[in-house]
């Protein structure tokens, strides 16, 4: 399928921007501290595009590209799927090349193809998920989500739980500290841009688990 850039850049642009009024995971907040809080998240479903990348910022347009495709109608349906947001960014550190970031780049979809989504055409190279109900913890920040920043505010929010009642109920794989970077800006807003660090954590009597 040939790729459109500038088609490419204007929907990018359009799902950055128009966040509000637009279907987004739903939760409720059931503790805030400080500098984060703990969200509960519904089920929810996604669409990812799996990148072996070093870098963050190269490893989101790399998947965001496919996944673009995707909502356009790159699928056996030729359907064309509605604008959601966050781009969800998930990131699992020593699992790549070279002992790098794995990467997994996430388009949340809509209710209406919730349980039956719109087969992908195999070269995209796209994963189906189905999340049940989970907890997880949050904190925001804002500026460009560059390569440094997510670790850094990653870092920041681990701290954060370590002084906590959320200590020790992190949700790792395979040992790793693993966390999502949520974009919600578009990528030409210098100012009040929204980030967020998504971290999985065990809430009460319940334990977090991804179909």
């Amino acid at each position: 399928m040939m790729f459109n850039f500038p088609r490419f850049c204007v929907l990018l642009l359009w799902v950055f921007v128009k966040v509000e009024g637009i279907e987004s995971p739903q939760f409720t907040v059931i503790h805030t501290e400080s500098d984060f809080e703990i969200r509960l998240y519904r089920e929810s479903s996604w669409m990812s595009a799996p990148v072996q990348e070093i870098s963050f910022v190269k490893a989101t347009k790399q998947g965001f590209h496919r996944l673009f495709q995707y909502i356009q109608g790159a699928n056996l349906n030729s359907s064309r799927l509605r604008i959601t947001a966050p781009v969800l960014t998930s990131i699992v550190p020593g699992a790549g090349p070279l002992h790098s970031s794995a990467y997994y780049v996430r388009y949340y979809l809509p209710e209406k193809f919730r349980n039956i989504p719109p087969t992908p055409l195999p070269e995209l190279n796209l994963i189906p998920n189905k999340w049940g109900s989970h907890y997880v913890a949050v904190r925001k920040f804002s500026g460009f989500a560059m390569d440094s920043d997510v670790i850094k505010e990653a870092q920041s929010l681990a701290v954060s739980l370590e002084k906590s009642p959320w200590a020790n109920s992190t949700v790792s794989e395979e040992g790793k500290y693993a966390y999502s970077i949520a974009q919600y800006s578009s990528p030409f807003k210098l100012i009040g841009r929204v980030n967020e660090v998504w971290v999985d954590v065990v809430g009460p009597a319940t334990e977090v688990g991804v179909e």
